[in-house]
């Protein structure tokens, strides 16, 4: 991905995270609560099965919709 795409994608990400947060339902795991930066990131890593910062830039889009999925779909 190119670096304006990549800038872009992390924006996304951390807007997505802001609107996620407290939003997540609680885990064993998390006692303090869930990250929703790292959810987001690690939902597209899972995904896409590559980092964000490695997707295509013709990918872009897909990764976009998948974030507002996620947004719509706290889990």
């Amino acid at each position: 991905m190119n670096e304006d795409n990549r800038k872009y994608l992390w924006s996304c990400i951390q807007k997505a995270g802001d609107y996620l947060e407290g939003q997540l339902p609680s885990h064993p795991n998390h006692p303090k609560g869930r990250n929703p930066y790292a959810h987001v990131a690690i939902c597209i890593k899972n995904k896409f099965n590559i980092s964000y910062k490695d997707i295509e830039d013709d990918l872009l889009e897909e990764v976009l919709d998948y974030i507002e999925y996620l947004k719509n779909n706290p889990q």
